[in-house]
């Protein structure tokens, strides 16, 4: 045949569309040298290999004209989905567990970044390689040794003992400082190590004392649980309408000024202070002389732990109020006692204290007023009311609507007390060292002061001598004191001011 002719039958598109015929072409065309030459040549060229640290992600305009590009896009894919079914299958093995486990490193690391990352991101940064995280000490295997012979290192190295000595000193409290010695590569001897662990052991066992103490104790302003619980009760229990603020703080008590309610058909003041004693011991160390000798209370102070004592404090001062009530001389009326709390009535008005002697603007006449009535007030608490103040200065006065009230006598102890009338000498001391420098002319001197008092007639211008006489005074009596059994007021108990409930809080304080 000259000529191949090729026909093709046209064939009707479902689409509509018709499709072409192909151009015929002479069978000498198709065996044309020149035309095989060509295609082998076109065939033959492939594009030169990309560099394989192009970008990889597939977008719109990819070139995937290589087969080694198609084969990285295709295992990306593989791996992208690989770290999802990971993800998946890490979220349900760890399920709601505090403690989880990671399957960080089994995912598929790849050197691009994706900028559509999901909000898992942060869960799967690779940490592997973080320049920022500290090396692990080195450590010994489980046998305890590595190398052989002449190379051989053991758990007691002194290298390897020392890193392993830092790193242990992340299990100390959290309040402790260790600071980062493994990425300073420090070594701690065995010696170090012990003395910090014992060092930190024993802080931590005395933050936890000093915390207990100020859960049990009163501190400056503040009252603890304990004393917060008693002033919430005698709120609720009507005693007290509120409680307003601190007045003033002292060595052994805190004073809050409150309002007045009514207790057992009582009318409670309408201005009252809460004398909080505080439960530290240490401010009642020195102060129990003026409680174990005074027979009152002699008994009952031997078989009392330190904490009770304190509630005895307030009792005594409770009593002591009592009786000066009783005697007309002007001090605070007392409406109860809760255990080492004392509520009292408020020398003041309007919220504001009645000051203090030493702090009172008084002009001569009014100073030398305020000193007869002192001396006749100190006359009566020794003479009737049997007592010795044992802390009068002008510390312990008040000026209140032009009269002189007497405050604090938690310490007032009777004059058969072994040390009573030493501790009248010193109030006299101190009653006249203050009057005679603000230049009250009439005041007296120490000596003849005390004489007028107590009654006594002791005579000597030296102190020493004087106090001598006072000692053999009361060493020659001591025998009378101790025998001493029905004083003036001495059934403290009648006439003495409720004292609420405490059987649900006596076991509170047994410590």
């Amino acid at each position: 045949m000259d000529q191949l002719e090729v026909t093709t039958k046209e064939t009707k598109s479902p689409w509509g569309a018709p499709v072409l015929a192909p151009v015929p072409c002479s069978l000498a065309d198709v065996m044309s040298e020149q035309l095989a030459r060509q295609l082998h040549e076109e065939g033959s060229s492939f594009p030169e290999i990309p560099d394989s640290d192009l970008d990889l992600t597939c977008g719109p305009e990819a070139d995937t004209s290589s087969d080694l590009i198609l084969a990285q896009m295709l295992q990306m894919e593989f791996d992208r989905e690989f770290d999802t079914q990971l993800r998946r299958e890490e979220r349900k093995f760890n399920g709601d567990s505090k403690v989880s486990i990671s399957f960080e490193n089994y995912r598929m690391v790849h050197p691009y970044e994706d900028s559509d990352s999901s909000e898992d991101e942060v869960d799967w940064q690779d940490t592997r390689h973080d320049p920022y995280r500290a090396a692990k000490p080195t450590t010994t295997p489980k046998k305890g040794f590595v190398g052989k012979g002449k190379n051989i290192t053991t758990k007691h190295d002194e290298e390897v003992c020392g890193r392993k000595n830092t790193a242990r000193m992340d299990n100390f409290a959290p309040e402790v400082q260790v600071g980062d010695g493994i990425g300073m590569d420090l070594k701690l001897s065995n010696q170090v190590y012990n003395a910090l662990k014992r060092h930190c052991d024993s802080e931590q066992r005395r933050s936890a004392r000093l915390h207990e103490k100020k859960e049990h104790s009163t501190a400056e302003q503040a009252v603890d649980p304990r004393t917060r619980l008693l002033m919430y009760k005698m709120v609720n229990a009507g005693i007290l309408e509120n409680i307003n603020g601190c007045i003033s703080t002292g060595k052994e008590s805190v004073v809050f000024h409150a309002n007045g309610g009514s207790f057992e058909e009582k009318i409670v003041p309408e201005e009252c202070v809460l004398k909080v004693f505080k439960t530290t011991l240490n401010e009642f160390k020195n102060r129990d002389k003026y409680i174990k000798d005074d027979y009152r209370f002699k008994d009952r102070f031997s078989k009392l732990n330190p904490r009770k004592i304190i509630h005895l404090w307030a009792e005594k001062e409770m009593h002591n109020l009592t009786r000066i009530k009783k005697a007309g001389i002007p001090c605070p009326e007392v409406v109860i006692l809760k255990k080492h709390i004392l509520v009292m009535s408020f020398i003041g008005k309007d919220h504001v204290p009645a000051p203090k002697l030493k702090d009172a603007i008084l002009s001569s006449e009014d100073m030398k007023k305020a000193y007869y009535q002192v001396l006749n007030m100190m006359q009566r608490l020794y003479q009737d009311c049997n007592l010795v103040h044992a802390d009068l200065s002008e510390y312990n006065m008040l000026w209140h609507e032009g009269q002189v009230w007497f405050i604090d006598v938690s310490q007032s102890i009777e004059p058969t007390h072994p040390h009573g009338l030493e501790f009248l000498f010193r109030d006299c001391r101190n009653v006249a060292t203050f009057f005679q420098k603000a230049g009250v002319a009439e005041a007296l001197d120490v000596f003849e002061l005390f004489n007028t008092v107590s009654g006594l007639q002791i005579n000597s211008d030296n102190e020493a001598d004087f106090l001598a006489r006072i000692e053999a005074l009361e060493k020659r009596n001591e025998d009378h004191v101790q025998k001493s059994s029905k004083k003036i007021f001495m059934d403290t108990s009648e006439g003495s001011p409720p004292q609420l409930n405490t059987d649900d809080d006596d076991d509170d304080d047994d410590d």
